[in-house]
């Protein structure tokens, strides 16, 4: 894990290329499943997803925590930061709220989740929510 400069709201703020990969409907199950189907599975080469996504991780008992991914076109992936400044309430309500979604301990973001993350990193709301 590459955390560092990327562990805070601050530290994404400054960084205006990760802004602007940022992929925010994907959820962990996606990231984590293999780039090719079985063959005789019908369903071929899995179209790839590249940038950074948000999760939380609730592995090991410990209260849930928001991090960030970074995933490569090529496959690559690698949990770069993480966020302590968000409200424990939000990542209650969103573990709660995704149960049947979580995926090898990682849980995706709810709507609220998302539209604090964009308030506290200055990202306008979705041109389809304006």
């Amino acid at each position: 894990m590459m955390l560092g400069a990327l562990s805070s709201l601050k530290g994404l703020r400054r960084n205006v290329g990760l802004l602007k990969s940022i992929v925010w409907d994907v959820e962990p199950k996606q990231l984590m499943e293999p780039r090719c189907s079985a063959p005789g599975a019908g369903q071929g080469q899995k179209k790839n997803l590249s940038g950074f996504f948000f999760y939380i991780e609730r592995t090991g008992g410990a209260k849930p925590a928001l991090y960030i991914m970074c995933h490569t076109e090529s496959g690559c992936a690698e949990t770069v930061g993480k966020i302590d400044e968000i409200p424990g309430d939000l990542l209650t309500e969103a573990v709660s709220e995704n149960k049947g979604k979580e995926y090898f301990g990682m849980c995706p973001i709810n709507k609220k989740i998302e539209d604090w993350l964009r308030k506290e990193l200055g990202i306008p709301p979705r041109e389809d929510e304006t």
